[in-house]
């Protein structure tokens, strides 16, 4: 805690990312737990705790704690980058896949194709979204044309 004009005011927490196969087993089963408690495979955090062999208590004490990247992302404005190939209609085909998933684009940046390859960068509200951004990624990158796409940065966003 710090001072600031005679009022005690609380840190902003820290945070980072942290590659998931480094992260202790609990970690991974409360956010699985989650998981299944959003998508309603679950009914109870007792049901969901049972199924991911954790205690209640681990539960409740990481459940604030932990969340997936992905998640965090939902509902903000993300800036994707990615590497197209240089041929018709790869890019379009892009943009049709991220509008038709929800996906409300608002900047589109596209470099001179070299070497057969052009980098893309694209900014977009994801507060839309009708599948979760990992699907999403999945799904970009399976287009044909597309090489690599991947999230480069992810902020708040109003509707």
């Amino acid at each position: 805690m710090y001072l600031w004009g005679g009022l005690s005011v609380k840190e902003s927490p820290k945070l980072y990312i942290v590659e998931g196969s480094k992260l202790p087993e609990v970690f991974l089963r409360v956010i699985e737990a989650k998981r299944l408690l959003q998508s309603k495979q679950a009914q109870t955090v007792n049901e969901a705790v049972k199924r991911t062999g954790i205690s209640r208590s681990a539960f409740y004490k990481y459940k604030d704690s932990i969340t997936l990247f992905t998640e965090m992302s939902e509902g903000r404005i993300i800036t994707f980058g990615g590497e197209l190939s240089d041929e018709p209609g790869v890019l379009s085909r892009l943009l049709n896949l991220l509008a038709k998933l929800g996906a409300n684009i608002l900047t589109i940046n596209q470099n001179i194709p070299i070497d057969g390859r052009a980098t893309v960068s694209i900014s977009a509200r994801t507060g839309g979204l009708e599948v979760d951004i990992d699907d999403l990624l999945e799904q970009l990158e399976a287009l044909p044309g597309v090489i690599k796409f991947e999230i480069l940065a992810s902020e708040k966003g109003g509707k």
